[in-house]
């Protein structure tokens, strides 16, 4: 996780028109600004006294560049990992469903969210003992209030057949990602032809079908080394693989490290 005020970010090195994605969560809260970019196929131009969130997977493109003051949070699938209960990755502001990146905010709602980044921002400097379970309490905090914003702007908005069947693919996957891997096998349960469901897909979410069907496999993998003490052969299995070789070589391709010095890795950062 990491905590910037508006002069650390304003700092940043930015590439105009380089299309891009991040592999992390943001959560930006705007006081001033009115630099433009695009998220996917929408653009945006920051408002003031506005909540702007971005996932991991959505393109981003930078049109114009101007003086912000704000406070931003980002934080990676490495540290929702370390939610026990799994509480954050249910609430719709992480899950996005519907690509969402813009909340306005009322100024009670303003000074709730700015009060919880600053205290954030002060805990994240401080490096002290229990640091990233004091930060995990906040941001659940953070998530559940932002989570209700979103329900009633991004939610009760949306309604097109094209966000529904990304919404049920993405739950079906949830259910289903052990034992089907391949767009192929989703697609009739979906009544869909597997080419129309990753044009929707795609569209939709600026990833391919496949792509959140392998994410989420990953996503379990990771949850399962470091939560459990299964070996690498269990959780393949576990997984659907019948050959732990090809797993490993998945995990590697995606995640740019075997499970094993992963599993290493992420215990050290959170042990």
């Amino acid at each position: 996780m990491i905590v910037s005020d508006g002069t650390a970010f304003q700092k940043r090195k930015v590439n105009h028109l380089v299309p891009h994605r991040k592999d992390y969560y943001m959560f930006v809260l705007v006081r001033n600004g009115s630099s433009r970019h695009w998220i996917d196929t929408t653009p945006y131009t920051l408002k003031k006294n506005t909540l702007y969130i971005s996932s991991p997977w959505q393109v981003q493109v930078k049109e114009q560049s101007e003086p912000l003051e704000g406070i931003l949070l980002s934080f990676t699938e490495e540290f929702l990992n370390i939610d026990d209960d799994n509480t954050l990755r249910q609430l719709p502001v992480i899950q996005n469903r519907f690509n969402a990146h813009e909340l306005s905010l009322q100024p009670q709602d303003f000074s709730f969210i700015e009060d919880l980044l600053q205290k954030m921002w002060i805990e994240y400097q401080k490096v002290s003992e229990w640091r990233n379970p004091m930060l995990l309490s906040y941001l659940r905090v953070l998530s559940i209030y932002s989570s209700r914003l979103y329900i009633e702007q991004i939610l009760k908005s949306a309604g097109t057949n094209e966000r529904k069947l990304l919404n049920d693919f993405k739950k079906l996957i949830n259910e289903q990602f052990s034992t089907l891997h391949q767009v192929a096998e989703y697609a009739p349960l979906l009544n869909k032809t597997a080419g129309y469901l990753n044009e929707v897909v795609k569209q939709q979410s600026g990833k391919t079908a496949i792509e959140h069907i392998h994410e989420r496999i990953l996503l379990e993998a990771k949850r399962k080394l470091l939560h459990t003490e299964f070996s690498i052969k269990e959780i393949a299995y576990d997984l659907g693989f019948e050959d732990v070789a090809y797993f490993t070589r998945f995990f590697k391709r995606l995640a740019q490290q075997t499970p094993a010095a992963f599993r290493k890795v992420i215990r050290e950062m959170y042990k």
